[in-house]
């Protein structure tokens, strides 16, 4: 039984601190970097006449939006450029195709003059049809232009109505744009297939799909939107991988995005100098429907295609995004003029469409590339990330030891003096 307590002690020691190796391994990643541009936010609105019915709180959901409305506007941030954007606000009959290109802007994007805003929110009365596919398509080139952060925020009541130009697949093809827009949804009522379209149209961009019912959940939601927008974040720059590496571009340390299609390879180039390591991560998501048992793979090649390492992620169709990485660190060089090595990162994915499912535009990829100083020594590269954390690794697994051997005596004692009593 002592020998046991010990063993278990010193494998505790051993498991925390690998654990904490892993989580935390020597060295920065991507240093992040925040954008100068002001952030630009659109809200898009629903004002069909659904939009009249009475129950947000005993009032109508028009009500309740230009309550929420009100308040984000009063509480914008002064850097955040704002604009309003309607669906369905204007055109009163029941011609279809006339109804489907009801979508407008009700106040640029800009500086906000909240005085000019709520008044232009003040006249809005719920009218016609609900054109959701179009008036993304409009919001996305209202925000056109700069490198700040943009996003869409969506509130709708119901789905939308001017079929077949497919929201969800609107919002795929601004992904696949590579604009870094993010649009997050907001569905006023519980119905599943409501609750289906705004998820995949969020999903589509890296944004989020809520469900609100009250009025302060309304406008707290909306706020929090607006107020995200503000803060610093990444930018991810748009970039297009190419079948051979020959051809690939050749991308420096940042975050990248890029669309691949299904099945298929992808190859970028990362100049290495000696004494320098590459740390790579890339995702894949799956933004729609895909067969189960899936997987990506990132292998880091020479330009004559001799594999170097290697790193892989699988999924069984629980999980919508597979991620991996990998490391290479470039031996130093006695040679002060030694040129720097190309490496060629290629990414591919297994996944596979469901029966009936659009496979173009290709699926999300985001790919992380840091090119960082390598570790002084040869031997601090690898050791799981820890670098010269073994030194901890072994002061804490000698301390384990020591404690199992103490926590064994102490037991040994203690039964002693229980059986003499």
């Amino acid at each position: 039984m002592i020998t046991r307590q010990r063993l278990a002690a010193g494998i505790c020691a051993l498991l925390a601190t690998l654990t904490a190796g892993v989580a935390f391994p020597a060295g920065a990643v991507a240093d992040e970097t925040d954008s100068t541009a002001s952030p630009k936010v659109e809200l898009v609105l629903d004002v069909s006449g659904s939009m009249s019915a009475k129950d947000m709180d005993g009032g109508s959901r028009m009500a309740a939006a230009k309550q929420a409305f009100n308040e984000v506007l009063d509480a914008t941030p002064e850097e955040v450029q704002l604009g309003i954007r309607t669906l369905g606000a204007n055109y009163h009959g029941n011609d279809r195709k006339t109804g489907c290109k009801d979508t407008a802007q009700l106040y640029p994007v800009g500086t906000l003059n909240r005085t000019e805003a709520k008044t232009a929110v003040a006249t809005l009365q719920p009218t016609g049809w609900t054109p959701i596919g179009p008036a993304l398509l409009k919001a996305a080139d209202d925000l056109d232009g700069g490198d700040g952060t943009r996003r869409i925020v969506l509130i709708s009541d119901g789905e939308d109505t001017c079929q077949p130009l497919d929201p969800c697949e609107v919002a795929r093809e601004i992904a696949a744009k590579g604009i870094g827009l993010t649009i997050d949804t907001l569905g006023l009522v519980p119905d599943a297939k409501t609750r289906d379209q705004l998820s995949c149209i969020a999903d589509a961009t890296g944004g989020t799909y809520t469900s609100v019912q009250h009025k302060e959940e309304l406008s707290d939601r909306v706020g929090q939107l607006v107020d995200r927008a503000a803060d610093p974040v990444v930018t991810p720059v748009a970039t297009e991988g190419t079948a051979q590496c020959t051809s690939a571009p050749t991308l420096k340390s940042g975050l990248y995005t890029d669309r691949e299609e299904f099945g298929k390879q992808r190859f970028y180039r990362v100049d290495v100098d000696p004494g320098q390591e590459l740390r790579a991560s890339v995702s894949v998501g799956a933004d729609r429907e895909v067969n189960p048992d899936y997987g990506v793979l990132l292998r880091a090649v020479t330009l004559h295609g001799r594999e170097i390492v290697r790193g892989e992620g699988t999924g069984n169709g629980r999980t919508d995004v597979v991620s991996t990485g990998l490391r290479y660190p470039k031996a130093e060089s006695d040679d002060d003029n030694a040129p720097a090595e190309t490496v060629c990162l290629q990414v591919t994915n297994s996944f596979s469409a469901a029966s009936g499912v659009k496979t173009t535009p290709g699926l999300p990829l985001e790919l992380t590339v840091d090119v960082v100083d390598a570790p002084s020594k040869a031997s601090d590269v690898a050791s799981f990330g820890l670098g010269r954390g073994w030194w901890l690794l072994a002061a804490l697994v000698l301390t384990g030891f020591v404690a199992g051997l103490l926590w064994g005596w102490l037991s040994r004692w203690r039964l002693a003096v229980w059986r003499t009593n």
